[in-house]
């Protein structure tokens, strides 16, 4: 029988791989990655586009297929980080990891604040075959972040 909270978790991440936000892909983006789970199948093309001094996410565009847990981390980290200084997008990037690594050991309320509705994704880190699912997109968003900066750099 699922807890309350985990049934709260599992309404988020299948209502967020059905909203699928920030889904499309962009004109002409700074960075990009493809990612793909070789596991499950599930991939994402993941596309960044920074601020001019580069020190924000100023847009993320993807385009993927894949299991409802893929798809939702995809969706929920889309929605959270873009806006985001890069340097909060790598602190919310390390707790997410960190909670993943954890495999479904409780998370601080702090933390659980910072990751917002992806610490719906807690419950996923008691399945290590599902861990790669759910990292799928944020793997892909630090490849396209690293790439943009690069590109960045190289026009500058």
């Amino acid at each position: 029988m699922l807890s309350n909270l985990e049934q709260l978790y599992q309404e988020i991440i299948l209502d967020a791989s059905k909203e699928r936000y920030g889904e499309g892909l962009l004109e002409t983006p700074d960075g990009e990655s493809f990612q793909v789970n070789p596991t499950c199948g599930d991939q994402v093309t993941m596309q960044v586009e920074l601020s001019e001094d580069g020190e924000h996410i100023s847009e993320i565009a993807w385009d993927g297929h894949g299991c409802s847990i893929s798809q939702a981390s995809i969706s929920i980290m889309t929605q959270m980080l873009e806006g985001k200084s890069l340097e909060e997008a790598d602190k919310i990037f390390h707790e997410f990891r960190q909670m993943m690594d954890a495999r479904g050991s409780e998370i601080s309320d702090e933390t659980a604040d910072l990751l917002e509705d992806a610490s719906a994704f807690q419950g996923v880190s008691k399945f290590p075959a599902r861990i790669k699912c759910a990292l799928l997109g944020w793997m892909a968003l630090r490849e396209a972040t690293d790439n943009a900066l690069e590109n960045k750099e190289n026009k500058g």
